[in-house]
């Protein structure tokens, strides 16, 4: 674990230290070289399950997948927000790298936490640099209104957790998750204990988000800037999904009466968030909305607790994780040239930009599940799981399946085909960056493919 915290940490020098004309340069590469050290996490030794350095932080298969993929994403974060930081201020440009830096940091110490306490209070110190991000860089003045509504939803959900956690600190004497799990769980029945049991879930409900308490996503989306978007879409919704895991197993005999509103809200979400979705005019929205969507799977699969549902969550967050975020990189890159998110005013980029449409191509292909890509894999074993809980599930899964084939063609026949309207002229060609950038998000894509092992989590 310490092999990679310690040189994350030591990019805070790097940031502060190196001279400005290499600045983007060796923050990329010092990530990257960070992003491949942490494949080393995949070559499993331990029999028992986890492989610690010290008692509070450790990997296990299920907290491995999201580490590298939290290492991976800063590399990618920095290559893709090079353009338009760069004319600012040095000091300015290094402050936006060190909130990125100090989000992998916080990531890195929430997902590899065996102390329950330890993960809640890395889960809500990612909140500042993101809050930071978000009002700060923001391109329009609803910024502020986005942050507002992003930091609330946020802190609303997760007081209740803190006094849950507290509770169970009291009952059981302990949090760490290696002992905790192997606690019997004790047989509850009263009001408060529902109470209770609520309060450990919300807070994660509203991290992923759940449709209904999914309101402060899109404003964040739209408002953030590229790196915003990118670390919320893939890493800051899987600390929700991560989290439920983590805690469904100590909430057993409860869940099996308490789950079905949420399950009901969930997969209700999956249509009408795709159906907002066939009527987006903004490109950002149209993305945001459709990551609630998947959310939508991911927390039924999650909340039914079997292990297919839960290798299925656990695929589809990575999956999603790196085929969400390409296509706000994507969004960007159109959004740089064409000053405008408004998918009727920029449309018809393909015959400019022919490679750049295959990148839409297949990044739309992934997000509506292609086979054989590890999406169609995530969703397919959380379709069967749902299936035989309970039948009637798969009315709302199979619509939810076609209205995101829809929305996902919709997307790409508005901002890539039709005719190039007459205003858009004179736009600068892709940079070999930005096509660079792609291939980083899709390549560990198609390798998943090859490899699905790797993310399954210990239901195997």
């Amino acid at each position: 674990m310490l092999k990679v915290l310690v040189p994350t940490i030591m990019m805070f020098p790097t940031i502060w230290l190196t001279s400005p004309k290499w600045l983007w340069t060796a923050t990329a590469t010092h990530g990257l070289l960070i992003a491949l050290t942490s494949l080393t996490w995949f070559s499993w030794t331990s029999e028992a399950g986890w492989a610690s350095s010290n008692t509070y932080l450790a990997t296990d298969p299920l907290s491995t997948p999201l580490l590298v993929l939290t290492c991976w994403l800063l590399p990618l974060m920095i290559l893709a927000s090079q353009n338009h930081i760069n004319p600012e201020p040095i000091v300015r440009q290094r402050l936006y790298i060190t909130l990125l830096a100090s989000l992998q940091t916080f990531l890195i110490m929430a997902f590899g936490a065996t102390e329950i306490i330890m993960f809640y209070i890395m889960f809500e110190a990612t909140l500042i640099p993101t809050l930071v991000i978000i009002t700060r860089w923001g391109n329009q003045t609803e910024r502020l209104n986005a942050g507002t509504y992003f930091l609330f939803y946020t802190l609303a959900g997760s007081l209740p957790l803190l006094v849950a956690l507290l509770l169970l600190q009291q009952s059981e004497g302990t949090l760490s998750l290696l002992i905790i799990q192997y606690s019997p769980p004790t047989l509850m029945s009263s009001w408060s204990h529902k109470i209770w049991w609520a309060g450990c879930l919300i807070a994660f409900l509203v991290k992923m988000p759940l449709y209904g308490v999914h309101l402060w996503l899109p404003k964040a989306h739209v408002e953030a800037p590229v790196a915003g978007s990118m670390v919320l879409a893939a890493i800051l919704l899987k600390l929700g999904g991560y989290g439920m895991m983590r805690m469904m197993m100590m909430l057993d005999p409860l869940s099996k009466d308490l789950i079905y509103p949420f399950i009901i809200l969930a997969l209700w979400g999956i249509i009408m968030t795709g159906s907002i979705c066939l009527r987006q005019t903004d490109l950002k929205s149209l993305i945001a909305y459709s990551s609630v969507s998947h959310m939508g799977l991911v927390a039924g699969g999650i909340l039914i607790q079997t292990p297919w549902g839960f290798t299925g969550a656990i695929i589809l967050m990575i999956a999603h994780g790196l085929v969400s975020s390409m296509l706000f990189c994507l969004a960007n890159t159109a959004y740089e040239r064409t000053h405008s998110r408004t998918m009727v005013l920029a449309r018809g980029l393909q015959v400019i930009f022919p490679l750049a449409a295959v990148w839409w191509f297949i990044a739309n292909l992934a997000n509506l599940a292609l086979p054989p890509l590890p999406n169609l894999m995530g969703e397919l074993m959380i379709i069967t799981t749902l299936f035989s809980w309970s039948p009637w599930t798969i009315a709302l899964t199979g619509l939810g399946t076609l209205v995101t084939a829809a929305y996902s063609l919709y997307m790409f026949l508005m901002s890539q085909r039709g005719p190039t309207p007459q205003h858009v002229i004179k736009l600068s060609p892709f940079h070999t960056r930005e096509h660079l950038l792609m291939a980083l998000h899709l390549v560990p894509v198609i390798l998943l493919v090859s490899k699905p092992e790797l993310m399954w989590g210990w239901c195997y």
